[in-house]
């Protein structure tokens, strides 16, 4: 699943490519799609994009005429509305001519004008969802990027959680707490920190943050850069070598890699001081390591899979 960085390039994809577009009438849902349709229509409205850690939110904004409210085509004035998309690994958003609407384009916003343009979200594989009047989730903690004085308190002020007896690597996928960061985020900044990723969280965290910290500048590429596609080879080679050229730790030549008990690669500096390896997990030829299954885990397989063979 996509993480925080590739949907803020999403959301700032749609607020540029959609500046100055006025667009026109209902919002059209595919008919294969499972999702709630999106109860608006408009004759002139704007959208602009924004994100929070792993979701985007899509705003519909009525453009009104100066001391006269908009008006839908059903005579009811018009109310923005907030639609909320959580993305899967195939996800993402397009703008095209009407006449070239991608394959999967299971929600769609048209541009007033002729020849028609549309705004669409393709979802290949019909996995992920939309909310309209959604909100973000609340089961997320602060996002890393925008609310950084809150994501940095929150983990401060509960390093005594269990979530933190685990290795810095797997508490960084904790969504409760670091918001937004996947796989490959987490190899960039252990390598650049030059932290071990299987030092326990809690003795690393403790004086990790500091108080203020600067965003880098992000831009979308035309046609809406994905850094997960890039590493799948989905994207054009220029987009691509951008992302690579980018990358210091993960997948690149030279760097070890082992398992987490998730089944997560990670990947970590040749030659960093190694840590003892977090229990359950062994060593494999070329460095990369896997989890062995403890005693205890073996035998509640054997009973699991012994219980359902009788039913």
């Amino acid at each position: 699943m996509p993480k925080g960085q590739e949907l803020h390039l999403a959301s700032l994809f749609v607020s540029l490519i959609c500046a100055g577009v006025v667009f026109s009438g209902p919002v059209e849902k595919s008919e294969v799609s499972k999702n709630s349709k999106v109860p608006f229509t408009c004759d002139a409205y704007c959208i602009t994009g924004t994100s929070r850690g792993k979701e985007v939110r899509l705003t519909l904004t009525p453009i009104k005429e100066e001391g006269e409210p908009q008006a839908s085509p059903g005579g009811k004035a018009c109310q923005p509305v907030h639609i909320v998309f959580r993305f899967g690994m195939s996800d993402f958003f397009r703008f095209t001519a009407g006449s070239e609407m991608p394959k999967h384009a299971h929600l769609r916003f048209y541009a007033n004008e002729t020849p028609r343009r549309a705004l669409s979200f393709v979802d290949v594989r019909r996995f992920r969802s939309w909310e309209p009047n959604g909100d973000w989730q609340t089961d997320s903690g602060p996002c890393i990027m925008f609310e950084y004085q809150s994501f940095r308190a929150n983990v401060l002020s509960n390093l005594s959680d269990r979530a933190f007896d685990e290795t810095i690597s797997e508490a960084m996928l904790n969504q409760n707490f670091f918001n937004g960061i996947g796989n490959y985020l987490r190899a960039e900044i252990l390598y650049r920190l030059k932290i071990a990723p299987f030092m326990k969280a809690r003795t690393v965290l403790g004086g990790l943050f500091p108080k203020k910290r600067e965003l880098p500048e992000v831009k979308p590429e035309q046609g809406q850069c994905q850094p997960h596609q890039a590493v799948r080879g989905t994207i054009p080679r220029n987009q691509m070598i951008t992302f690579q050229a980018w990358l210091q730790c993960y997948y690149v030549p030279g760097m070890k890699s082992l398992r987490d008990h998730n089944g997560r690669t990670i990947w970590f500096q040749q030659g960093v001081k190694e840590e003892p390896p977090a229990k359950g997990i062994k060593k494999e030829k070329g460095g990369v390591q896997k989890r062995v299954k403890s005693h205890d885990e073996s035998k509640k397989m054997r009973e699991q899979e012994k219980g359902l063979k009788e039913q």
